[in-house]
């Protein structure tokens, strides 16, 4: 691979964007209007104002282009400049230090042409500190080198200094074979996710009348003919349902395949990096002091293949749900090399955590009290509207009960060593913990229920947590138990020293 000193060099002047980087600009904002054009195209009625607003999309489309062609970048010895903009010129300088993570994106087209989009991403930033589209791959590696070194830990880089550029020894952390990905799509629901946002399109266009319910009455319709009893009747639908299964998983497999083949896991330094990808290949790289928080999950079909997953949370508001970002550490591994991963990447503290605690030993009247309510509440409209036989809802209390005693059985939390950790489920077992240093705030929360109850939960936030994932929190602590923990975190929180931050 080229080595930076041979294409970037700082203090070599302003450098251009690949020269076909006007085609991915207007791919990009062809897909940004294509929407808008399809509908035009299919529900218009030769009204003059469409012709306007496509008259308008194209000024946009070609405003677009020229910042591009105007857009130059100049790498120096403390970080990068970028000069854009037609009528409104931009001028940034970036420092290597706020740079957290360089992400290269390579799409089937990328790598066609033989470039990458480059984006540089800060922590706690709402967008990319640049986003370069599109590179050659010859530079855009080049350049997500340069960063790195600098990150590593190299000295201050001056011109034809390429000498401060040698990267340290990278170290292979985790690398998935093909095999492990496929368990990977076995085991998650992928599939499942990508068949109900298929049937939420078509029914916000209404086409699931068009093609569910003419098939669903032909196979009726078959079924009628062969004269089948009940029994025949279970049996096509329990062959149906089992293809649907089958179906699903496979689906489930191709996206893992296509998302995370060839995933690699690597430490250079103080940075960690990750690529992966079959058609479109992703690579982003963040310092190992960016993580903010672990996700540990052990489902059921984990438990089946022998493996669990590892997420973390970098301190990136912007990149916490893009897909380029660096969140899956571990998509899918054996228990034992997850334990390693965590024990090598935590600098303080140790893994697994041994003493437990446990919850308010009330805390599964908590867990079962909304949805025993909610059970209530259903099987009285349910009888309402079908009469005795809604009473059947009940039959949900006894399974709530279960399951709420279950949760709490399992459930705990632990601090040891600055570390504070929280686990729960049984079946779909998740562990989440940070270290106490991190934690940006605590909010202590009671209900009235909890207050009757003499219980309270303590939420723990921290930068570039996902809305999407189970938050950092300790549910049913006894309420004296609760404050205490409380300000013992809050005193370890003013007591941690505070890292340098680099300033804007």
């Amino acid at each position: 691979m080229t080595t930076a000193s041979e294409s970037i060099n700082p203090g070599g002047g302003e450098r251009r964007l690949h020269p076909w980087s006007w085609l991915f600009v207007l791919i990009q904002q062809v897909k940004a209007f294509a929407l808008p054009l399809l509908v035009l195209l299919f529900t218009g009625r030769g009204n003059s104002w469409e012709l306007w607003g496509l008259a308008g999309g194209g000024v946009l489309v070609l405003v677009s282009l020229l910042q591009y062609f105007f857009y130059r970048f100049r790498v120096e010895g403390d970080g990068i400049v970028i000069r854009s903009g037609v009528l409104q010129k931009s001028h940034r300088h970036i420092p290597y230090q706020r740079v957290h993570n360089v992400a290269v994106h390579q799409s089937l087209l990328h790598r066609l042409f033989g470039v990458a989009e480059v984006r540089l991403e800060s922590a706690g930033g709402m967008k990319p500190e640049a986003e370069m589209r599109v590179l050659s791959l010859v530079d855009a590696q080049a350049l997500e080198e340069l960063v790195r070194a600098q990150g590593a830990g190299s000295p201050t880089v001056g011109e034809g200094d390429s000498d401060a550029l040698a990267l340290p020894e990278s170290r292979v952390l985790l690398a998935l074979s093909t095999g492990e990905v496929v368990r990977l799509g076995l085991i998650s629901n992928r599939g499942l996710i990508a068949v109900a946002a298929a049937f939420g399109l078509l029914a916000q266009a209404d086409m699931l009348d068009v093609l569910v319910e003419p098939w669903a009455a032909d196979a009726v319709d078959w079924g009628r003919n062969q004269q089948l009893d009940w029994v025949g009747w279970i049996v096509g639908a329990l062959a149906l349902l089992l293809v649907f299964v089958v179906a699903l998983r496979v689906l489930s497999v191709v996206l893992a395949l296509l998302q995370f083949h060839g995933f690699t896991l690597t430490e250079q330094g103080r940075r960690l990096s990750a690529q992966r990808g079959l058609l479109t290949r992703l690579r982003a790289n963040m310092p190992r002091s960016r993580i903010q928080a672990w996700s540990l999950r052990e489902g059921l079909l984990h438990r089946w293949f022998g493996r669990q997953s590892l997420r973390v949370d970098s301190a990136s508001v912007e990149t916490a749900n893009d897909q380029r970002s660096l969140r899956d550490l571990a998509p899918v591994a054996t228990p034992e090399t997850v334990n390693a991963l965590i024990r090598h990447l935590l600098p303080v503290g140790h893994w697994p955590m041994q003493a437990w605690r446990r919850l308010h030993h009330r805390a599964w009247r908590r867990q079962f009290t909304f949805p025993a309510l909610l059970s209530l509440a259903l099987t009285g409209a349910a009888t309402f509207i079908n009469g005795p036989v809604g009473l059947a809802a009940l039959l949900l209390v006894p399974l709530f009960l279960v399951r709420a005693i279950v949760w709490a059985r399992h459930a705990g939390w632990s601090e040891e060593a600055g570390v504070i950790a929280v686990r729960e489920g049984w079946l779909d077992k998740r562990w989440r913990f940070a270290e106490v240093r991190k934690i940006q705030s605590l909010v202590l929360v009671q209900s009235p229920i909890d207050r009757y109850h003499g219980m309270a939960s303590l939420l723990m936030d921290t930068v570039g947590a996902s809305p999407f994932d189970t938050p950092l929190r300790i549910r049913y602590l006894p309420a004296d138990e609760a404050m205490a923990l409380r300000d013992q975190l809050a005193a370890a929180m003013e007591a941690a020293p505070t890292p340098a931050r680099t300033p804007a």
